[in-house]
């Protein structure tokens, strides 16, 4: 398109053979230590219940007690409360049948059986004095003044702060063992514990036959899956299986999936992390997850390792350090992942499968034979591939029967796996707004077009001139491409508002390996046709070109830099595969190469400018009659712009002269 704008964890006795099983380790309760505990606290509350005084104030003591000459004795406690004592003959009396109840240890309760707060002693002394005067009190009430101390209480007041401590520290070692295996990071015991996700054989329902397009990459993994099933056909012959094996492709092309589907045909544990979870602000933690993950693989071995985005700890160590962000943590995590890679024996069974999109960054120790022996590299998928994917995705979608798959893989030439996916998707939900019972091939061609330029903008008010000049614009990308060999076949142009940009044209691209000098510079052309028709037409030109001119730009630079298509540069690509000079400062050639470069990039984009508009020059009738109807009808199709300008082939249109006027810089 040219536009503008946590598991399971306990070890496995999958390898353990003839052994006997060890018995179920019997491990100490702390629940009896709790209920001690708390049995501590409760008994002695209990039994005081039993004995404990009624509480009153001195105007009850005064009536009710002190008249009748039934105190006994009083002991003042700590010179702040008085317990009164009654005296045995007043048990029988219904005024005190309350605090006479028997004792925990039978028997009636021998007292207290009263008492209340005193403001002072002088004041109590005094007050006493009074009331023995006051109801003739002849025998003068024995006070004494006990002074007692709760040993209990005070006891518990220091004991219990470490009691909770030890009772908080032993839940985090409970938490610790218990999670540690299955979710490294829930507790801060676990910081060095991996965090890989483990899925075990019996929950694992992912198949090769839930992927597709990936045929050849396919048998490459199949040898792993029968190795786990049947090692002993491999091993009887003296073959080694591959340790590690990184798959590596862009980004939606299966990986993932593919990892998966090996750990369910092969029914084997599978250990699933990320790269960047090896990676911590704590010292050392990387490096400690490490250890732990391969540690939890032999326990239960046969099984899958299977790390994402390996690069995040992967990447080359010392190259571009300052810049690129790497610190000694992380490539002591790197460091510790190779120990561990090669320090498995042969046939282990422990297998290591990684994935990343960034094959080129990855440190050489981690590539080499005997860690990662096999690099399978997956590339977007092909007509075919595309096809088989479209029916795994459309197996949940209720779609219309007479869709043409083969239909629906053509229109969607450079699309990952995910892309589909995402299309069939977006198809059941446009066919959802629109009430549909199923979902057909209109829902499908316009979820392409919501995927690729994005949601239709009718809303957006342009004015008539803009909408003239959007018009001619995609004539112009209309036209030129039409008339050029070497440019991918248009499908229809628009000029309504989707997402950022005002119109498009939509192609679609050849699937072709190789691509020539011509084809280079026809596209440049079809590029700037845009551009062209708006000087042709108005005079001038607007800013509706950037994007145009930022992709010719780019093409221009491979074209002159990279793949030796200029003579004044000659044979020489300063292009890296490896990546290595992505953060280099320096360029890879000196100062009158990189004008060199510059010169020859500004005088082909402008010769290409040139045979643009004296092609459309040529066709100024056709650019006129598609930019109207364009403005009549919105968008065009293939069919329109056949009934203009002719069937796209040699015979038609003068195509040869065409061509030669585009490749010959003498006729323009």
């Amino acid at each position: 398109m040219n536009d503008d704008f946590s598991e399971d964890t306990r070890p496995s006795d999958a390898n353990s053979g003839s052994r006997k099983p060890n018995p179920p380790e019997r491990r100490f309760n702390w629940w009896w230590i709790y209920l001690l505990f708390f049995a501590f606290i409760l008994v002695p509350s209990f039994m005081n219940n039993f004995s404990s005084s009624k509480e009153i104030s001195w105007q009850q003591f005064e009536k009710d007690i002190l008249s009748r000459n039934a105190v006994d004795k009083i002991e003042l406690v700590n010179k702040e409360t008085a317990e009164v004592y009654i005296k045995r003959e007043f048990a029988k009396d219904s005024a005190f049948k309350d605090v006479f109840k028997p004792s925990f240890g039978g028997g009636l309760n021998a007292g207290p059986h009263y008492s209340f707060t005193i403001g002072s002693v002088e004041t109590f002394e005094q007050k006493l004095d009074e009331g023995e005067k006051k109801y003739n009190i002849a025998q003068a009430i024995p006070v004494t003044y006990v002074n007692k101390v709760n040993w209990f209480w005070n006891i518990l007041g220091w004991v219990l702060p470490f009691v909770l401590i030890f009772a908080f520290w032993n839940f985090l070692l409970r938490r610790s063992g218990g999670m540690g295996m299955g979710a490294g990071g829930t507790s801060v015991f676990n910081f060095g514990k991996s965090t890989a996700t483990l899925v075990e054989k019996q929950k694992s329902n992912v198949s090769f036959n839930d992927v597709a397009g990936l045929e050849e990459a396919r048998q490459e993994v199949m040898e792993i899956v029968d190795f786990l099933k049947n090692p002993e056909s491999f091993t009887k012959l003296g073959a080694k299986i591959p340790k590690g094996v990184i798959l590596v492709g862009p980004p939606g092309t299966g990986k993932t999936l593919l990892a998966k589907a090996v750990a369910g045909e092969a029914q084997v544990p599978f250990f699933s992390i990320s790269g960047s979870e090896f990676v911590e602000m704590f010292v050392g933690v990387g490096a400690s997850r490490v250890r732990d993950l391969f540690k939890r693989a032999k326990e239960k071995a046969p099984c899958i390792i299977f790390i994402d985005e390996i690069d995040a700890i992967g990447r080359s160590r010392g190259k571009g350090a300052f810049l690129s962000g790497s610190n000694d943590e992380r490539e002591s995590t790197l460091n510790q992942l190779l120990t561990e890679m090669d320090g498995f024996g042969t046939n282990s069974g422990v297998i290591i499968l990684a994935a990343t999109n960034r094959a080129d960054m990855l440190d050489p120790a981690l590539l080499r034979a005997g860690r990662f022996d096999r690099h399978i590299y997956l590339e977007l998928p092909n007509l075919k591939e595309r096809e088989e994917i479209c029916k795994v995705h459309l197996r949940p979608l209720i779609f219309d029967h007479t869709l043409d798959l083969h239909f629906l893989a053509a229109q969607t030439p450079g699309f990952s796996g995910a892309d589909i996916a995402n299309i069939c998707n977006e198809a059941a939900l446009v066919a959802a707004r629109k009430k549909k019972d199923r979902v057909d091939k209109s829902d499908f061609l316009d979820a392409i077009d919501r995927t690729v330029a994005g949601l239709e903008r009718k809303s957006k008010i342009i004015s008539p001139e803009e909408r003239k000049i959007i018009a001619y614009h995609e004539a112009g990308h209309a036209v030129v491409s039409w008339l050029l060999r070497n440019v991918d076949p248009l499908v229809k142009v628009s000029i309504i508002p989707r997402g950022k940009s005002l119109g498009a044209a939509w192609y679609l691209p050849e699937e072709k390996q190789l691509k020539s000098e011509t084809a280079f510079t026809e596209h440049l052309c079809a590029t700037l046709g845009g551009r062209a028709a708006e000087e042709i037409v108005f005079g001038e030109v607007s800013s509706g070109g950037l994007d145009d001119l930022e992709k010719v730009t780019k093409e221009a630079y491979m074209m002159v830099a990279y793949y030796g298509f200029n003579k004044k540069i000659g044979n020489v690509s300063f292009y890296d595969s490896t990546g290595q000079r992505d953060m280099s400062i320096q360029k890879p050639y000196s100062e009158e190469t990189g004008r060199l470069i510059d010169e020859e990039v500004r005088k082909l984009v402008a010769d290409a400018y040139i045979k643009t508009k004296e092609l459309l020059k040529q066709y100024l009738d056709s650019l006129k009659q598609v930019a109207e109807l364009l403005l009549k009808r919105e968008v065009i199709f293939k069919e329109d712009l056949e009934n203009i300008l002719g069937t796209r082939n040699d015979e038609n249109i003068d195509g040869k002269k065409v061509k030669e006027k585009i490749t010959n810089p003498a006729l323009a």
